[in-house]
């Protein structure tokens, strides 16, 4: 029994360092590589010469080894915690905003709790689940069969995780996210109720409706909707990183071959690293338990670490092939020819979840022949009801704005003109969706774009 908990234990921790690997892009990714081989004796990265250093007596090597743990960044971020550290405003002046990120803020607070090391994972594999809102989206349920991990001990998790700043934090939805902040400050006005009951009043301010509804004064609805409004609707919003970051690698190359597509990753099939020849010959023949002890715990953390690279880069290029594959138009004629394309599909498709598929595509860019995009990009809704047409709405926006901008400027065309001629283009949408894609791409209405 005991050695099947431990077996458990350990899937828990590689899945969670899957996930980690599979969330960030390639510069993140490579930051991490250079941060790991620092702390890690056994992590070569791969530009580095493999030949083993002359042998040295262990008691040296010891030495030498415990140098390199005691000035490990790693151990000192976790095991040296100040106050001002768990303080993500306290953070937010730094140069290029938060450094933090709103998995590593919940991690940080964990130490102080004293859990055991299996509830300090579960805790952690929640907070690599959480959406860029703080937000819970996934059922535990669906967690617990992807994990392996007992639901009872996700639902245990959860509570740690949402007793956690910032406030709201693990929420299914935005009702349970302002009731958790709520109970936080242990309210005492009618906020909780009105939270519960009558939410979609409050935002259409039908301040009577709401009083009447809960037999209340209207002087206590007004107080209770100051306190609602001071709440955070979005708690990880604090954490997120600028939507256009200042320089991007792209993680997939799509080009042409012959009549169909080569797909790969970044790296093609060169690792990031290599396990180090030396350490690990150390490892087999060095007899000091200190030695062997601690290359031993090194090397189970580089190879956790090369299993988790190999199982993002296979995740990441099975999205980029059905990516291709559904919008193979769009990489032969451009964004006019996206189809309507959801990522359920694709997770359907790759028989993953779509919460690890999103984890996949979150800041990945897709570089070809039409540019750089990121791999949200191809994901698009339908614009037209009629299920015999395909007609994505990033398509039809770029089918309209092509249609004004060789329209007679003396003479534009109305939205109603817009639609009938965009139906006869093969893309039939309403004149009211017209409207709303005109607004969207900030194109003024037919007589403020007449030129005179």
């Amino acid at each position: 029994m005991k050695s099947e908990q431990t077996h458990n234990h350990r899937l828990t921790q590689q899945q969670l360092q899957n996930m980690e690997m599979l969330q960030m892009n390639t510069m993140e990714l490579e930051a991490c590589i250079q941060e790991l081989a620092l702390n890690n004796p056994m992590v070569e990265p791969e530009d580095c010469p493999v030949s083993a250093p002359e042998s040295e007596p262990d008691s040296i090597v010891l030495e030498k080894l415990r140098w390199l743990e005691e000035n490990d960044h790693q151990n000192r971020f976790y095991q040296h915690l100040e106050s001002a550290e768990l303080d993500p405003i306290a953070r937010a002046s730094t140069d290029g905003g938060l450094e933090e990120t709103l998995f590593r803020f919940i991690s940080r607070q964990l130490y102080p709790l004293n859990l055991s090391e299996a509830e300090e994972q579960t805790v952690r594999y929640l907070a690599a689940c959480l959406d860029d809102d703080g937000y819970l989206r996934v059922p535990l349920e669906d967690l617990a069969v992807s994990s392996g991990i007992p639901l009872e001990q996700l639902t245990r998790g959860l509570t740690v995780l949402r007793s956690l700043e910032p406030a709201g934090v693990g929420a299914e939805n935005l009702s349970q996210c302002l009731l958790l902040q709520l109970e936080r400050i242990h309210d005492q006005t009618a906020a909780t109720d009105v939270v519960k009951e009558c939410l979609e009043l409050l935002a259409r301010r039908h301040y009577r409706a709401i009083a009447s509804q809960l037999s209340i004064p209207l002087s206590a609805v007004m107080t209770a909707e100051k306190t609602i409004r001071e709440l955070e609707p979005r708690p990880g919003a604090v954490f997120q990183r600028p939507e256009q970051p200042p320089y991007i690698l792209p993680d997939i190359f799509v080009e042409r071959e012959g009549n169909g597509w080569q797909i790969r990753t970044r790296r093609g099939d060169r690792p990031f690293f290599h396990i180090s020849p030396y350490y690990r010959q150390l490892l087999e023949e060095s007899d000091d338990p200190e030695v062997k002890a601690y290359l031993t715990e090194k090397l189970q953390q580089a190879e956790g670490v090369l299993v988790a690279l190999l199982q993002r880069d296979n995740t990441l290029l099975r999205c980029a092939q059905v990516i291709v594959e559904r919008q193979s138009a769009f990489f032969q004629r451009g964004p006019q020819a996206l189809v309507p394309l959801r990522q359920y599909d694709l997770a359907e498709e790759l028989g993953l979840h779509e919460s690890t598929v999103s984890r996949a595509i979150r800041d990945k860019y897709i570089q070809c022949s039409q540019g750089v995009y990121p791999m949200s990009y191809f994901f698009t809704h339908s614009a037209v009801c009629d299920p015999d047409t395909e007609v994505g709405a990033t398509a039809a926006r770029k089918l309209l704005s092509d249609l004004i901008a060789r329209e007679n400027r003396s003479s534009p065309m109305t939205d109603q003109q817009l639609s009938d001629l965009m139906a006869q283009e093969g893309c039939p949408i309403s004149r009211r969706t017209v409207a709303k894609y005109r607004e969207m791409l900030n194109i003024p209405i037919a007589s403020a774009r007449r030129v005179r």
